[in-house]
Parts: C-alpha cells; structure tokens; sequence
C-alpha cells in the first residue's frame, strides 16, 4: 500500500472512530485520577488497544500505570504515539490529559489497519504521573524511547502554537536543623530552624532580582515547629525552580543551594538540599516533524503560529523525551487566550464538545504525521540531522 492510500486508510478509520473516542475522553474526564494512581484509565486504555489488535505490555518502566502497545511489521522506523490521563488534585482534569489520552489512542488505532503495509513500528506509550510525578523521565531513563525516532503528542490549551515554550524545572527540598530549647528559659541554647529558613527565603528574594529571563524560585514552608513555646529544632521548605534551558536550571540549583549553605553556615543551623524528582529538561522542538503535524491539521481549519516571544508556559517531562529522540509538543486551543490550564474554567473545557472536536483534529493530524514518518524515509532523515544540530 502507498503512503496516499495509508493516508486514506487513516482518515476513514478516524472517521468510524470519532463516537468510541468522545466516548473514553468523556469516561476519563468524569473519573479523574492523579499521578501514579491512574489504574481505571490505564484499564480503559489498554483494553481498547488489545480490542484495535496492539500487543500490549503492563507495568513497563516500574510504573503499574504505565502501559505500551506495540503493532507493525518491523524493520523500519519506530513512532512513539503519547498518552497522557493524569488529573490533577481536586481539579480532575483541568490540564486536559483526558484529551491528550483519547488523541494519541485514535492516532494508534487509526494507524492499526495499515502498520503492516508500511514499514517500522507503532507504538502507543502510556505516560503517567506528568503532573509532578515524572513518568516519562522514568521511561526515558529504562531505555523505552532507544531505537524511537518520533515522539509525538499534542496538548490543549489557550493557544494554537506550532510548539511548546516549556522551561526546565526541579523542586528542592530544604531542610534544617537546629536545636530545641525554651524560649525563655534557656534561649541561648536554641538553634531556630525556622528563623534560619525564614533567612533562607529572604535571601532568595535577593537572588530574584538578578535571575533572567525566564527562571524563578518559588518556595513554601512545609515544617515549621511543633509548638509556639519551643525554639524549632527542624525546619523544612519546598521550592520550584524553573529555567529556559536545562543548562540555566542547573546555574539556577547552584545558585540556591550555595544560599542554603551560606545561610547555615551564617546560623549555626545544619542543612540540606536534595531534588524531590527526577528534573524536567527543557523542550526541544523538531520541527521537521512539527512542521508535519501543523500542515495535517490545518486541513481541519486550525492554524498552528509560532509562540509568542516571551511567554513560556510551565515544563513538563516531554523535555526529557526530546533530549533523546525527535519529539513534538503543539498546542491546540480549547479555550479562549487568556484563560488558564489548570483552572475549574480548562477541566469544564477539557469535558466539552468542543474539545473533543479539537481532540479528534489532532488525533488525525498526530496519525497523519506517524503516516509520513513510517512511509517515507526522508522524514525521519531529516528529523534526526535537525535533532542532531
């Protein structure tokens, strides 16, 4: 079968599709569950795969949320479709995962009928935990993305971009230690934890203010003491440091971690600082494939612009993905500009009709683009020299 009739195959599939996936965007949307504990909609989505005929694998990279479905004849390129179908707590699915899973599900069911007239391999990854948990960087570091050559996903929003301005990001912890006594029985043999964290976020305010573009520290306090009459022997804070490139986040770790010393050092107090995760790189666009995914979908009357210069907007694990492999990350509007993700306003969306339709556009366009990549070798030429420049 020629790459034309693949790309026939494909529009017809997603058309017999459209009812079953509104179906499991709506079913994971009404029953959100948060990182890691994502099992309903790990069930639903394999099931639905091993029902388009993929072989599928349980629990891969130590995760039991974390599933890939495999199909296709081998012996040419591999294509990584992403599912993601974390919500977020006590906000179900205000980042939209819901339609980001159904997407990538239509993508590889779509591409079933054909995967074994066209060389290489589908793969459908199911990718828990991107709200903080860090499931693909899990993946990345078990080697499930060795031998890929396209990574591709598409992402909701409040804007229609070609692809992701997304930062670096890691949260430390900061812990200290000091020593209990009364506060005003035997004061001068107190060590105050907090005092010294309080110190630690003071200084930090300094820092801010020569930091560029794009970076920030954002911390809370998350022990403080046990009770108003004793000096606290232990402190602890959590901050969130992000970076335009993961080079700069790891200047920016320094930086604040040379401020925690310096404040011990200044107090007396004994401190810590360690990353709660793995940290999230920054997003590495390829805009050969890009550029693909862009053109499918402005056959369904969504035009995809390049990012507004300056605005970024947050990080994600896709940035650790696309350190090892060609990937795409565009957004899709839902939402009027303006609006937030990660607001009761997005999840109302994330449910709609309307963002379903969205969904279904980037299902198409997301398989249109694995069609290119498995049936033309000149795709996945150029993907590689542009990641490799």
């Amino acid at each position: 079968m020629d790459v034309e009739r693949c790309h026939a195959v494909v529009d017809a599939e997603l058309e017999a599709l459209g009812d079953r996936l509104r179906a499991v965007a709506s079913a994971l949307h009404a029953d959100p569950e948060t990182a890691f504990a994502e099992h309903r909609a790990a069930d639903r989505l394999c099931a639905e795969l091993a029902a388009g005929g993929f072989e599928v694998e349980r629990g891969v990279a130590g995760m039991g949320t974390a599933f890939v479905g495999r199909a296709g004849r081998g012996g040419g390129p591999r294509v990584a479709l992403l599912l993601e179908y974390d919500a977020l707590p006590g906000l179900g699915h205000a980042c939209g995962h819901n339609l980001i899973a159904a997407a990538g599900l239509g993508a590889a069911l779509a591409l079933r009928p054909v995967s074994a007239d066209l060389p290489g391999t589908v793969l459908a990854v199911g990718t828990p935990a991107e709200e903080g948990g860090g499931g693909k960087v899990r993946q990345v570091a078990a080697g499930l993305f060795d031998g890929v050559d396209a990574a591709l996903m598409f992402h909701p929003g409040a804007q229609s971009w070609r692809w992701a301005p997304l930062t670096a990001q890691v949260e430390l912890r900061v812990t200290v230690h000091g020593r209990a006594a009364h506060p005003t029985g035997n004061p001068t043999e107190g060590l105050d934890a907090l005092a010294a964290l309080i110190q630690v976020f003071n200084s930090l305010g300094a820092l801010r203010q020569r930091l560029p573009t794009g970076s920030h520290v954002q911390g809370i306090i998350t022990r403080g003491g046990e009770a108003t009459n004793i000096v606290p022997a232990l402190a602890e804070g959590r901050f969130g440091l992000r970076a335009l490139t993961t080079e700069e986040l790891a200047r920016l770790v320094d930086q604040v971690t040379d401020v925690v010393r310096g404040t011990g050092l200044a107090t007396g107090t004994s401190v810590e600082v360690e990353p709660t995760r793995a940290p999230y790189a920054h997003f590495r666009d390829n805009s050969v494939l890009s550029g693909l995914f862009a053109r499918h979908l402005a056959d369904a009357g969504i035009a995809l612009t390049e990012p507004t210069p300056g605005v970024f907007l947050g990080s994600s694990d896709i940035g650790n993905v696309s350190v090892v492999t060609p990937a795409i990350h565009p957004f899709v509007a839902i939402v009027d500009a303006g609006t937030s993700d990660h607001t009761p306003e997005f999840a109302t969306a994330a449910g709609s009709a309307h963002g379903q339709d969205v969904m279904l556009a980037a299902a198409r366009a997301l398989a249109h683009t694995a069609v290119d990549v498995l049936g033309r070798p000149e795709v996945t030429e150029e993907a590689w020299a542009e990641f490799r420049r």
